[in-house]
């Protein structure tokens, strides 16, 4: 599932007229002077802060998995209720999501963080008590899912804007290769490792691995040495509503920023429309076993990693913004080229290799539209700019669910992936309109 996240300013637009747009960067501006990402790994305040969120992501990728499968499974969902459920886990982004930006920029932001971590670790952990007491409902799924989501708005809008204050801005591209190609070592393994886990042990009972991963990760983040930075002081009778106002207008001002922005919110709300009924097809309409089901994920994961690795050298090669539409659009094809291939047979395979290559190929946005954004933004608007891109971006995944729930629930698993996998070759369209207009 994709998601896709100067001079200093004050925090209100009343004090300051907006910044303006800053200029695209040319294509050797950050990627050819980015160090090699394992030599940030000497650093010990990034050290801590990278396995933080790669524990975190390691227990995550078993719930990716194991959460379906509970309702799938033992609770027996029809494919709306599943779609329901998917929605509820993203639902906190579109509710919460531009408040959570204007509350972040006001609070030390590792405390939020470590705050984070902790709530998720709580949440997951009522899962197999509930199991275990035969009181497991779908009900507490979705309040868990939607707890999750509400958590993870907050985390990511304080871990994005917290990363700047760890790393200088030349390092800030090698530090997010080294990341998200974490991240993505990290999700290869999980998702086979949940399904034999959720094999041995039944899905709930795999949620508890997730939970102390959690616990693990603000373990770390509290053993952070730098400062966590105090929030800057708001001038009296400031307002939230003017602060998320000033947020939303830096990134749709920002001609880069708003086709980033759109694109990967058109990626998301078709991809999920798609991927709500992953499971539902895999388990439910071809029957496969929680072990073969997390192949798929292992597979995109990996495919992740290597295009994390390749895309300094994609951006040093195109440009930034003609890797970028190349990274959308191919991942978009390769992703449509899988579906015929998802049989209970030998296809699998063959739709595993061309999901992982589509997720080669989309890693180029998703690493460099988010270091974009954090070099664009002046430090003060960072978590406000993140959440409004967040808010926009995640915030069309519930829809997106929702939609491939009905549409799943009457159409079936299958046309709902055709469908949701068509549409989103659309999502190269805002990338497009903002070259051309540069040509122009």
């Amino acid at each position: 599932m994709k998601t896709a996240h100067d001079p200093a300013s004050t925090a209100m637009s009343t004090s300051k007229p907006a910044p303006k747009p800053a200029p695209i960067p040319t294509p050797t501006s950050t990627s050819a002077a980015a160090p090699p990402p394992l030599r940030l790994l000497r650093f010990p305040d990034f050290r801590r802060f990278w396995m933080a969120d790669t524990v975190s992501q390691a227990g995550t990728a078993v719930t990716v998995l194991a959460l379906p499968l509970v309702a799938i499974g033992p609770l027996h969902a029809s494919p709306l209720q599943t779609g329901l459920l998917v929605m509820c886990e993203y639902l906190g982004f579109l509710l919460v999501g531009l408040p959570a930006g204007a509350w972040v920029d006001r609070m030390r932001r590792r405390r939020v963080l470590i705050a984070g971590d902790l709530g998720r670790a709580a949440l997951l952990a009522t899962l197999p008590i509930s199991a275990c007491l035969d009181a497991l409902t779908l009900t507490q799924l979705y309040a868990v899912g939607f707890g999750l989501s509400v958590c993870t708005v907050f985390f990511d809008v304080a871990h994005q804007s917290h990363l700047p204050h760890l790393v200088d801005e030349d390092r800030l591209v090698g530090a997010n290769v080294a990341l998200e190609s974490s991240r993505t070592i990290t999700a290869a393994a999980g998702p086979g490792a949940a399904g034999a886990l959720v094999a041995a042990v039944t899905a709930p009972v795999a949620l508890a691995v997730d939970a102390v991963s959690y616990l693990v990760s603000a373990l770390f983040l509290t053993r952070i040495r730098r400062a966590d930075p105090r929030p800057e002081e708001r001038p009296p009778g400031a307002r939230l509503r003017d602060e998320i106002a000033e947020g939303l207008r830096f990134v749709f001002r920002n001609r880069l920023l708003r086709a980033l922005t759109l694109t990967a919110a058109i990626s998301n709300l078709c991809g999920t429309v798609g991927t709500s009924m992953m499971l539902v097809l895999l388990a439910g309409d071809l029957g496969l076993s929680p072990l073969l089901c997390g192949l798929v994920f292992t597979a995109e994961a990996a495919g992740g990693f290597l295009g994390s690795l390749l895309t300094t050298r994609i951006a040093d090669r195109l440009g930034k913004q003609r890797a970028m539409c190349a990274s959308v659009l191919v991942s978009g094809v390769l992703w449509l080229a899988a579906l015929p291939f998802f049989q209970a047979d030998w296809r699998y395979a063959v739709a595993c290799v061309l999901q992982g290559l589509g997720w080669t190929a989309f890693m180029t946005f998703k690493i460099e539209s988010v270091a974009l954004r954090q070099q664009m933004t002046p430090g003060p608007l960072l978590g406000r700019v993140t959440a409004s891109v967040r808010f926009v971006v995640w915030g069309c995944m519930p829809l997106g669910a929702l939609a491939g729930g009905v549409l799943g629930q009457y159409a079936g698993a299958r046309t709902t992936l055709w469908t949701g996998a068509c549409a989103e070759l659309l999502a190269v369209l805002p990338l497009l309109l903002a070259s051309r207009r540069r040509a122009a």
